[in-house]
């Protein structure tokens, strides 16, 4: 049955019963327990016929599937994925299928999406370190700011011009995502050079120790900022070693990307704002409630922070 069926397994004793042993009439009792008379009738017929384990949940899986793509033309679907790493709409236009039987057949079998792969070598990119602190990935991204009244997303295309006329600048993200729990810490700050890059680092560590959470490596890309002696020299101190993504390479720092991409659109575009300040005001309670309370699909269900005391066992 499905998971938010009327009846439990102990309603449909109960209906059993009372038909059965205390007398009542089916549509009395069906009545009593909110189901319909043929549904009494089911649950009769199945325990008259199979005892108490007729009144177990079944799977709703059909016993036979006779639209299903013979073993051969999957097997099709699947070689052609495996050569030209491709979706479900060109393979399904290259061999005749509908785009939703192929998605199904490449479900079915575990295929792992493209964005999860590595282009050329077709290999799955998808780790995740064992404990908090291990992996935190550091990362930067330029944003436009915001002219004050509005830009053009808030007053349209024609007066937004007029507004992107007044040089505004650029606020750079500064993030730091956690690899295990993806327990993040962001600042909006003037500039990427290597001393703010490496102040920046250092507020970073200091509030992850504060969670208790000891960073081990730190995974940047090849920027200039984090080549600079003031950056290394607060790993250095810190005792974490260095790691930089492959060149020209930004699934080796993934995590950082999604999370900018999150950044994007739950915060900075999530809605309009009137003012650059008003959208910086904004990020300490959406940072707060990412980490915090969002449920994350990667953490099954579950938040960074309670992720976090999951693992730590501090359950605070």
């Amino acid at each position: 049955m499905h998971p938010r069926a009327k009846l439990t397994v102990h309603g449909r004793r109960l209906l059993v019963a009372r038909v059965l042993e205390q007398g009542w009439p089916p549509a009395e009792a069906a009545r009593a327990q909110g189901v319909s008379v043929a549904t009494c009738y089911k649950w009769l017929g199945r325990y008259r016929a199979e005892g108490p384990a007729g009144l177990a949940d079944r799977s709703c899986r059909p016993h036979t599937s006779p639209r299903r793509l013979p073993p051969e033309r999957e097997q099709a679907i699947l070689a052609w994925r495996q050569h030209y790493r491709v979706g479900p709409h060109r393979i399904g236009w290259a061999l005749g299928e509908a785009r939703s039987t192929v998605w199904a057949v490449l479900a079915r079998h575990q295929r792992p999406r493209l964005a999860e792969l590595d282009r050329p070598s077709g290999q799955v990119v998808r780790y995740q370190r064992q404990r908090p602190g291990e992996l935190v990935h550091i990362d930067i991204k330029a944003q436009g700011r915001i002219p004050d009244g509005g830009g053009h997303r808030l007053l349209g295309r024609a007066d937004g011009r007029r507004h992107r006329r007044v040089k505004t600048g650029y606020d750079y993200l500064h993030v730091a995502v956690d690899d295990r729990t993806r327990l993040a810490y962001v600042e909006a700050l003037a500039d990427q050079q290597g001393q703010t890059a490496a102040d920046f680092t250092t507020r970073a560590l200091a509030w992850f120790a504060g969670l208790g959470v000891q960073v081990e490596r730190v995974l940047t890309d090849n920027g200039w900022c984090y080549r600079s002696a003031a950056f290394q020299r607060v790993l250095a101190q810190a005792g974490a070693a260095h790691r930089r993504t492959r060149p020209y390479r930004p699934q080796t720092n993934g995590k950082a990307e999604r999370f900018n991409r999150t950044l994007a659109t739950e915060w900075s575009y999530a809605q309009l704002y009137t003012s650059n300040q008003a959208r910086l005001a904004a990020l300490p309670g959406w940072l707060h409630d990412y980490n915090c309370h969002r449920p994350h699909t990667a953490l099954n269900g579950r938040s960074p922070m309670e992720l976090l005391n999951n693992v730590s066992g501090n359950y605070t």
